[in-house]
């Protein structure tokens, strides 16, 4: 961006690390936004609804609200007077950005998914025909969204990443061969956690000392114990729970396979999470999992109506270890191409000139 700086302003949902994927987002804006911040380009002015420290790791400033919304929106709205443009990382910060026409700034809003897909709220909907600048986290999604409610095909693509632009040191555990799944559980939203505890019994069948891992905490735990404690192959399904990130180094060292057959992912964070590990991916045909993860390159993406082809598979890779460590050093591959944080960045800083320029 040429000129003077840009002033912006940014309502998140937090910028803490662990809160989940548009949390995540959040962070990603921000250390972009901040880098240019840091050399003169931008100005910022960040709010995050659940935060409660004024400064948050990258290094930025922000206006803490405690999660009560009526300070959020409080101070959304004195930090759109000070700024030229607004953004935010979900439909759901869109409602703190006032309509009257002093406060009124050129506003950018992020899309995810479920949000705007069948069932989606009408208020989402009415939010994201109030910005001005649609971004989606892939083109499945905007595909999705404009085929269920039109007014979508606006969004631009902006393909997520990670937060970090290098790979760990390999490092792989001795122990058996692990399929692991990572999601938060949250009922009415299944990542697939159900349909790899029903074909588990007969992954085991087939490779006798293979062990599901289930990592992530959520409502719906309880009902996944559950699942998993009926299972024919319970002494060889661990649910875990939630582990903190300064554990997940060995989660990710035990994995063989990482596995989330979702039907409900906009884009899968974790998915490239698993790539960066170097690590197979096997996904669905029902999401975006396609789109991130390259059948038959990178792991594969079965189709959940033929549960036979998910059990199948998991125990192809967990038989021919060679195969599973080629396809997992082609996912690491693709990572490095496009899903490091760098990677992001490019993407992002062209979203926002487009969106600067245009408004």
């Amino acid at each position: 961006m040429s000129g003077d700086a840009v002033r912006l302003s940014l309502a998140a949902t937090s910028l803490l690390p662990g809160h989940g994927g548009i949390a995540r987002v959040a962070r990603l804006m921000t250390r972009v936004l901040g880098d240019e911040a840091r050399h003169g380009r931008v100005r910022l002015r960040t709010v995050g609804l659940y935060d409660e420290n004024g400064r948050s790791d990258l290094g930025v400033e922000l206006v803490p609200a405690h999660g009560s919304r009526l300070r959020f929106t409080a101070a959304v709205h004195a930090a759109a007077l000070r700024s030229t443009h607004s953004l935010t990382d979900s439909l759901a910060m869109v409602r703190a950005h006032n309509r009257l026409p002093f406060l009124r700034r050129p506003l950018l809003a992020w899309l995810h998914g479920i949000e705007v897909w069948e069932g989606a709220r009408a208020d989402r909907l009415d939010a994201a025909r109030r910005a001005d600048f649609l971004v989606v986290n892939s083109a499945y999604t905007r595909e999705r969204a404009e085929r269920t409610h039109g007014g979508f095909a606006r969004a631009r693509v902006c393909w997520l990443g990670t937060e970090s632009d290098d790979a760990p040191a390999p490092q792989r555990s001795n122990g058996p061969p692990v399929v692991l799944v990572l999601g938060r559980l949250e009922p009415g939203r299944d990542k697939g956690h159900e349909a790899l505890i029903d074909v588990w019994p007969k992954v085991v069948g087939a490779v006798s000392d293979a062990q599901l891992l289930i990592v992530g905490a959520g409502p719906d735990l309880i009902r996944v114990r559950a699942l998993a404690a009926r299972s024919a192959a319970t002494a060889r399904i661990e649910v875990a729970g939630f582990i903190p990130d300064a554990a997940m180094a060995a989660v990710w060292a035990r994995a063989t396979v990482f596995a989330m057959p979702s039907r409900g992912e906009g884009f899968g964070l974790v998915y490239i999470e698993a790539m960066r590990q170097g690590i197979p991916v096997v996904g669905s045909v029902h999401d975006a999992a396609p789109e991130v993860n390259l059948d038959g390159e990178t792991g594969y993406n079965v189709d959940l109506a033929r549960p036979a082809d998910l059990a199948d598979r998991l125990v192809h890779l967990l038989r021919d270890r060679d195969l599973a460590a080629r396809l997992g050093a082609a996912g690491q591959r693709r990572w490095a191409q496009h899903f490091r944080y760098s990677s992001f960045r490019t993407r992002f800083l062209s979203v926002l000139e487009d969106f600067v320029s245009s408004h």
